[in-house]
């Protein structure tokens, strides 16, 4: 691991091989922040059971999630200004994991849902911090590969979360699953904040005449429109597919969520093709072809049932998984490097809003007022649009790397 000294200040952007350590210490965070979100997605059929919620207000505690997780990256700037993206990536794991240990105190339905506001403010924290210090340490040839290795954590989340909740589910309860989680994820906390060594820089503090100068950007606002497209393609729809296929399809619990968490082990994989084709093939061309792949595949979700639904849930979340190394890789080119973490700070949480928020609140209500089967077809439909929007990316010429 680099020694400590050397982040003191910006570091010098180096090839990825050479800072190797630190990006995996930093995707094991951002693993274990997004499983911490994603567990409840497998688990939202006992909690629907023991707690009577309707389909609509279980899609309500992903919003929840999506809120807190908005509030904190809008604001993480405060943060990593004040406390260094070392100190903001710090408070967000040990806010995960003090959060989830919470978690199994709550027995009504609002305290659920303020722990899970709390739980996504934690988790917001660590995405901005985390894109400033890769891009900073890693040579900008080499973003797309990097932002692809960080982009395995949440792939690796989708595949464990069902998976883990079957192997736990006979020995605990849905809260002591989440108690677990919670005493794991404060455990690999305390080793970052005394093995790793990286984010000795300050962020960018929000100022109202940066945020105006972003805001007047129009390439910042299509990154919203396809980052949330993007996450609604992916999370929104993960965290609402037990219950379609459990209560449209007919699928067995079990079986449903075996399935969620086989279909995502491709994410594995792809993420690293997807980070080679963003260096080879350009972020916008890479974008527009897996959004407007990614809606097809969600529309034929939509009107199919029995092998051919089986192996579009296999492909869907192949194609939605390798958005990210392109969608955060054409972020950091959009904007000069000293405000690209506040850019992300306000670009992904919109996004998440939309895509892990309202995406999953619209497909509970279709599915409580209407169906499953078309909610999926409105949010594939939207996804068709994708290359339009791409044509009209705008990013600067210099490709910077650095703080």
């Amino acid at each position: 691991m680099e020694p400590f000294e050397g982040d003191k200040t910006c570091p010098i952007p180096e090839p990825m091989r050479n800072r190797l350590g630190t990006l995996l210490f930093l995707s094991g965070l951002f693993f274990l922040s997004f499983l911490a979100r994603m567990i409840f997605a497998p688990l939202m059929p006992s909690l629907e059971e023991e707690l009577g919620l309707t389909h609509s207000e279980a899609g309500t505690l992903f919003l929840m999630i999506s809120i807190g997780f908005f509030l904190a990256q809008v604001n993480s700037g405060f943060i990593s200004s004040r406390f260094e993206h070392r100190g903001a990536l710090i408070v967000s794991a040990l806010g995960v994991g003090a959060a989830l240990l919470v978690f199994p105190f709550a027995h009504s339905l609002t305290g659920i849902r303020i722990s899970l506001a709390v739980l996504g403010f934690a988790a917001g924290l660590h995405v901005p911090s985390a894109l400033a210090t890769i891009t900073a340490m890693v040579s900008s040839q080499d973003w797309g590969k990097a932002l692809g290795i960080h982009q395995t954590s949440p792939n690796l989340a989708l595949v464990l979360a069902p998976l883990l909740v079957q192997a736990l589910v006979g020995w605990f309860s849905w809260r002591g699953i989440i108690a677990w989680l919670g005493v794991v994820s404060l455990g690999v906390a305390l080793a970052f904040i005394f093995l790793a060594r990286c984010g000795n820089f300050t962020g960018q503090r929000p100022e109202p005449a940066t945020v105006k100068r972003i805001a007047r950007e129009p390439s910042v606002w299509l990154m919203v429109s396809l980052f949330a497209m993007a996450i609604g393609g992916s999370l929104g729809l993960y965290t609402m597919l037990p219950l379609f296929l459990v209560s449209e399809r007919g699928f067995d619990p079990g079986w449903a969520n075996t399935l969620l968490g086989l279909s995502r082990i491709s994410g594995l994989v792809v993420v690293f093709i997807a980070g080679w084709a963003t260096d080879r093939l350009g972020e916008t061309r890479a974008i527009a072809t897996v959004l407007f792949a990614s809606g097809i595949a969600i529309l034929l979700m939509a009107c199919t049932t029995g092998a051919f639904l089986t192996v579009m849930i296999f492909v869907q979340p192949a194609l939605a998984a390798c958005y990210f190394a392109p969608g955060f890789s054409a972020l950091s080119r959009i904007v000069p490097p000293r405000i690209r973490s506040l850019t992300a700070s306000l670009v992904t949480p919109c996004g998440f809003l939309v895509g892990g928020g309202v995406v999953p609140a619209f497909l509970g209500y279709m599915g409580q007022g209407v169906s499953f089967s078309a909610g999926l077809f409105v949010l594939g439909s939207l996804m068709l649009t994708a290359p339009l929007l791409t044509r009209f990316l705008r990013f600067r010429q210099d490709g910077e790397s650095g703080c």
